[in-house]
């Protein structure tokens, strides 16, 4: 209630002044004239529908949007910087297709494959989000035909009220799907994927603020809706294990990622990592070939990428930058022959058009935001996201805070940030003269490297050619592929090829 205090403040001496007005002396309307405003324009803040943080904050949010604006004007990039990137125009572009292209997921073994957007609904839980932000996100991915990724905090009934396309994580607390001591439950699993919402699972192996370590949900965060949703006592800090219990080897992977597939009713099932080896990620290839079997998609979160269930110090210092695991993965699946069976999603910075076109010359499919999502739901970027008091009401179990969130128009705003996104993408596509995302090359992606330098990615990266590793892999990758075990990660790296990353560039 503090947050309307100044309003109930303000309407307090509007009244009081008023009445002074009409019953001692008229000079009191000097006071009561813009105390009476003040008071109709916090009633207005209250009533709109379109700003969050007006909704919860009226009157004292609009400071709050002031620094806001003065945040983005000083937000210039020096384009003549190093390492700034730009991608290649052509002198005969094309026409944008009428539709936005769409990518098709799902491998040889799967029986019922999706047609995944360019941009869609990157992981955030019930939990972490409140529930009209989850329903919000939801809405506005039906509206748009895109997909919504749950996050590893279970199936709730949030996701499912929308009606949109959902992709049902799977984290190492197995929530939504958990028995009784923590472990896997193969029938719930198979009776919540079944639901006609859910179009995909993800089984998630690491994020990219917290590779190695399990998630964090505050307890001040764990509502009863919460701990009903994941099976956990009301008010306690919920900390998912570091890994998986069902499988502990890159074989024993794919062989869950198989049985989820089988379990799932051949809906299309994949896995999420923040990459930290390629030999990890080479193993998991090997696997793959020695199983004759793989997923039908992987997602790639980079170290850089933000999240409230990680400790601040791990963002950015564990794990490879988006850009770089996008290139590993995808050139490990080139170079096993896999490439073709596998897509490759890309979760994390990305905002913007020229954001997704980037990282499709980067190796992904399709790609993932979320703090850009929760933008356009009306974040007002107070850092507050583990506290539980957003003032935007999108990161909250307080239902008062929560009441600043209009879902309706929530929705609305993801579904048209998403569309005028991808409709960007496509026109930059067009203007490099490329009608849709296979005639994307690492050519259309510079770098500029040092004072009248260019280089781009063709030149930057080594880019393997379709099963180069199995007929015999070049000198930069035969370290990583010659010690990559189906039967172990983690296999330590030899003395004197530390540097076996860079020698591939």
């Amino acid at each position: 209630m503090l947050r309307y205090l100044p309003l109930l403040l303000v309407a307090a001496g509007a009244a009081g002044t008023a009445t002074a007005a009409a019953v001692l002396s008229a000079g009191w309307w000097w006071a009561a004239g813009p105390l009476l405003a003040l008071t109709g324009l916090g009633c207005r803040d209250l009533a709109q529908r379109r700003d969050a943080v007006l909704r919860g904050r009226p009157l004292t949010g609009r400071l709050r949007r002031g620094r806001a604006v003065v945040r983005e004007r000083a937000g210039d990039v020096d384009v003549y910087a190093e390492g700034h990137e730009f991608l290649v125009p052509s002198l005969r572009p094309v026409e944008p297709p009428e539709e936005a292209p769409v990518v098709r997921v799902g491998g040889p073994d799967c029986r019922q494959p999706y047609d995944m957007a360019l941009l869609n609904v990157s992981a955030m839980s019930f939990g972490a989000l409140s529930p009209r932000a989850v329903l919000a996100l939801n809405r506005g991915a039906r509206l748009g035909r895109f997909a919504q990724d749950t996050g590893e905090g279970g199936l709730s009934e949030h996701h499912l009220r929308g009606g949109g396309d959902l992709i049902w994580e799977i984290g190492t607390g197995y929530f939504g799907c958990r028995t009784g001591d923590g472990g896997f439950d193969a029938r719930e699993f198979a009776d919540k994927a079944a639901l006609p919402e859910v179009k995909c699972v993800c089984l998630k192996l690491s994020q990219g603020a917290a590779p190695g370590g399990g998630g964090v949900l505050p307890g001040v965060k764990v509502s009863a809706g919460v701990a009903r949703e994941r099976g956990v006592p009301v008010g306690g800090t919920v900390v998912s294990p570091p890994c998986h219990r069902v499988f502990s080897t890159p074989r024993e992977l794919v062989l869950f990622l198989a049985r989820l597939r089988e379990l799932a009713g051949g809906k299309p099932v994949g896995f999420k990592l923040c990459v930290g080896s390629r030999r990890d990620v080479l193993a998991v290839c090997r696997a793959m070939l020695a199983e004759g079997v793989a997923p039908d998609f992987v997602v790639v979160d980079g170290a850089e990428g933000g999240t409230g269930a990680a400790p601040a110090e791990s963002a950015g210092r564990l794990g490879m930058p988006l850009t770089e695991g996008l290139i590993t993965v995808h050139n490990a699946l080139v170079g096993s022959g896999l490439r073709d069976r596998v897509r490759i999603g890309a979760s994390g910075r990305v905002a913007t058009g020229p954001d997704v076109v980037r990282r499709l010359v980067q190796g992904a499919d399709y790609t993932n935001a979320a703090r850009a999502m929760m933008l356009a739901l009306g974040c007002a970027e107070a850092r507050r996201c583990h506290t539980g008091a957003c003032p935007a009401g999108i990161t909250t179990q307080d239902p008062l805070r929560a009441r600043a969130l209009h879902v309706g128009e929530g929705s609305l705003r993801v579904q048209r940030y998403q569309r005028a996104t991808v409709r960007s993408a496509v026109r930059v596509m067009a203007s490099m003269g490329v009608p849709d995302p296979a005639g994307l090359t690492p050519a259309h992606l510079v770098r500029r490297t040092g004072p009248g330098t260019l280089r781009s990615y063709a030149e930057l990266y080594a880019w393997l050619e379709p099963g180069e590793l199995l007929a015999g892999p070049p000198k930069a990758w035969a370290p990583d592929w010659e010690t990559a075990d189906p039967d172990a990660f983690g296999r330590p790296v030899p003395r004197g090829d530390a540097d076996a990353f860079d020698r591939g560039r």
